[in-house]
């Protein structure tokens, strides 16, 4: 056989290539097709080396391992390796080839981690030695940014995926090695700490640096940006240029380590410090990014490493400042933040502080990436993914085939049509939901009930009249997600406190206004009033509906026996708002919750507050300022021609209409002016104008309100500016200002 040509068949699903393998002075050639099982590569491969073919590229340059790892051909690439061993370095150098599908390498790199442990565990150190060149090339300022924080994302996330389909993957909750514990498994992970060793000294230099403050303080370019006069050739290294073509030299130590501290030389920039967080806050936030990767993907699913917790905390004020000067690094890089509650808590007040449209545009953006055609909702993938409802039954109807749709086809387009009717397109959709807004509040369903001033609705404590109920208040959540994901307006609204269970916001005693305001005043005087000895003779248990009979509940284990005191008084407050705002409807509200995040991640919805997800949900009520200023009354000192006064509508004339719905929501806890216009709005008590009290001033008193009487507190400011600045601060705050009267 030695004197014969040898031609295999190979298989690829893409292109038909050629590899060419020389054995002796013969060609072997492997066409690639789309039949030869994947062994077949791997035999066929076998038999040539064992023949003795040589490895070559062809005429273009590509060798057989280049369309192996093309195709994903792990068993093929084994092959190869084994005759060849330099080949394995070659494949770990190819993770940072952006022209490779990252699938295939992952593909070929799964494949190869499985032979054996000890392979397993050089794949990994290889892959991690690797990140952290390229970390430290991204640390570099000198290096091309958008290259160098796609090459090292894209490395951190096969090395992710590599160690979690390892022989000893996390599993049970049990952490193995990279937040403390030692294992011979964490090994794998200490080329990395030098990256998070130069990642921690830049954080710590630049919070020096932000708590200095001075005019005459060390200018923080000098510092990150002083290079050695002289590389190791003795050449010298050029001032840092903006990202972009062309060649960039590397500023990290011989060692291969950027490490701020060391730099050293004559050369300094003339940016200024916060230019300077400017230029390294993307850089450094891509590093956070791996580095949360590199510690979840240790973790079991729903855990935050303790360790990137600590870290977190650690670096929290630098952090904040660079969420602070580009909120949208949430996105790009600070994933964690939508990912881990506890985490992102420590930054919601700077997310929240920015304006509303933005917050829109990052949820919609986030919320549709990799979506094809997220904007066409009428258009379905294909005629069975038509919904197909009857007006008669429209609820039931749109109940089932809503459950029986694909949930990613839902998200991707909605095509409705009614039966019988030939009708379809954006329209039809747009009645489709406004239909099914007002069924899900319809009385015959018992799945939800009016609030107390008859324009806001709250899911039904007796709604288990309706067999069905859980079923339907799943459905509700999916329709109302389907709405906010489609960008579509429902004709409904809800009570603020249903909103805050949405958003995941714990409730308080001010919710419950909605539902009995006389209640809510009785827990408001609870709280004002000393009650040592008033003889209440209250206990943490209550009497409550329970499946229609009234029982004696605990609010919390032995609380019949537990007296409420002047100490307790406010975990007794809040314990009975929760019991009535939501144990009371706990599994309404979680089929509810269970239908919306089937297309709302709860992580995204958190961007927003109760009254925000109101206006996303329902849309922008128009507002009559004249009507409003014709129907506000006045007290406390303040009369219509007070100059505050005067100022105060010219600010309101002034704002846009989105801070006007904020206001109106500040004041009255509503944003919708109920039909009549502003006479008829409703407090605590019935009819209830707006009202303007005088508060004597101090500096960065910021207004208040009480939403029972829809009363606005407003300070007597100096001037309009002052006015205008603090009324923005306190509506852009939210609830935080509110209280009750």
């Amino acid at each position: 056989m030695g004197g014969q040509n040898y031609s295999m068949t190979l298989y690829n699903t893409s292109v038909t290539s050629m590899l060419r393998m020389r054995w002796g002075r013969q060609h072997c050639m492997w066409l690639a097709r789309t039949v030869t099982r994947r062994h077949g590569q791997r035999d066929t491969a076998q038999i040539l080396l064992l023949r003795g073919a040589k490895y070559l590229s062809d005429k273009n340059g590509v060798t057989p391992l280049d369309l192996c790892v093309q195709g994903g051909y792990g068993e093929t690439c084994e092959v190869l390796i084994q005759y060849h061993p330099r080949l394995f370095q070659t494949i770990i150098q190819m993770t940072q080839n952006e022209d490779l599908r990252e699938n295939m390498l992952r593909q070929v790199l799964e494949h190869l981690s499985q032979q054996s442990e000890s392979q397993y565990l050089k794949i990994l150190t290889s892959l991690a030695e690797v990140a952290t060149t390229n970390g430290h090339k991204l640390l570099s300022l000198s290096s091309n940014y958008d290259a160098q924080m796609k090459s090292l994302l894209r490395i951190v996330r096969i090395f992710c995926h590599v160690f979690r389909i390892g022989p000893s993957s996390p599993s049970n909750g049990i952490d193995l090695g990279y937040n403390g514990n030692k294992t011979p498994r964490s090994q794998v992970f200490k080329p990395l700490e030098l990256l998070w060793h130069s990642l921690d000294e830049w954080l710590v230099l630049i919070a020096t640096e932000l708590m200095k403050n001075k005019k005459d303080s060390t200018d923080i370019t000098s510092i990150l940006l002083k290079q050695k006069g002289q590389d190791q050739d003795g050449t010298s290294i050029p001032p840092f240029e903006p990202p972009g073509p062309g060649s960039y030299e590397n500023l990290s130590t011989g060692t291969g380590e950027s490490k701020p501290d060391a730099l050293g030389g004559k050369q300094e920039a003339s940016a200024d410090c916060q230019d300077v967080i400017s230029m390294t806050a993307n850089r450094l936030s891509a590093v956070i990014q791996a580095f949360y990767m590199c510690c979840s993907c240790q973790m079991p699913p729903g855990m935050t490493s303790p360790r990137f917790i600590e870290f977190v905390c650690k670096h929290d004020e630098v952090l904040k400042c660079f969420v602070n000067r580009n909120p949208k690094i949430i996105f790009d890089h600070f994933h964690f933040l939508l990912e881990c509650p506890e985490l992102m808590s420590r930054f919601m007040h700077i997310i929240k502080a920015q304006p509303f449209k933005d917050r829109c545009e990052w949820f919609y953006e986030h919320l549709h990436s990799g979506q094809p055609d997220s904007d066409m909702v009428h258009r379905p993938v294909n005629e069975n993914d038509i919904l197909l409802v009857h007006r008669d039954s429209i609820f039931r109807s749109s109940c089932e085939v809503v459950s029986r749709a694909n949930c990613a086809k839902l998200k991707q387009g909605i095509a409705v049509r009614f039966h019988g009717e030939e009708g379809m397109g954006q329209g039809v959709v747009r009645e489709w939901f406004d239909i099914l807004s007002n069924e899900i509040v319809n009385p015959d369903y018992a799945l939800f009930t009016q609030s107390a001033d008859g324009t806001t609705f709250q899911p039904n404590s007796n709604s288990y009249v309706n067999p069905d109920h859980l079923n339907y208040f799943r459905f509700a959540g999916q329709i109302l997600g389907l709405a906010l994901n489609h960008r579509q307006l429902v004709n409904i609204y809800f009570t603020r406190s249903f909103y805050k269970h949405i958003l995941g916001i714990p409730v308080n005693y001010q919710d419950v206004a909605s539902i009995d305001p006389e209640y809510a005043k009785n827990l408001q005087w609870i709280l004002d009033n000393d009650i040592s000895d008033l003889g209440l003779e209250l206990t943490f248990s209550v009497e409550t509906d329970v499946f229609g009979a009234m029982e004696e509940v605990p609010l919390k284990p032995g609380g019949g026996s537990i007296l409420v005191t002047q100490n307790n008084k406010a975990e007794y407050v809040q314990l009975v708002t929760e019991l009535r705002m939501t144990r009371a409807i706990q599994p309404q509200i979680n089929a509810f919750l269970q239908g919306f995040h089937m297309f709302i991640p709860p992580s995204l919805i958190q961007l927003f507050d109760e009254y925000e997800l109101e206006l996303l949900l329902s849309g922008m009520p128009e507002i009559d300022v004249s009507d409003w200023i014709r129907n506000t009354e006045y007290t406390s000192g303040y009369e219509r021609e007070d100059p505050v006064i005067q100022w105060f509508w010219e600010v309101v004339e002034d704002i846009t209409p989105e801070e006007r719905v904020l206001l109106l929501q500040f004041v009255t806890g509503s944003s919708r002016v109920p039909h009549g216009g502003f006479a008829n709005i409703m407090g605590g008590s019935g009819l209830q104008n707006f009202t303007i009290a005088a508060v004597p001033y101090t500096p960065n008193l910021l207004p208040t309100s009480s939403t029972c009487i829809n009363m606005l507190k407003l300070p007597e400011y100096p001037s309009k500016e002052i006015l205008k600045d603090r009324l923005l601060v306190a509506l852009h705050c939210g609830s935080y200002g509110y209280t009750m009267a």
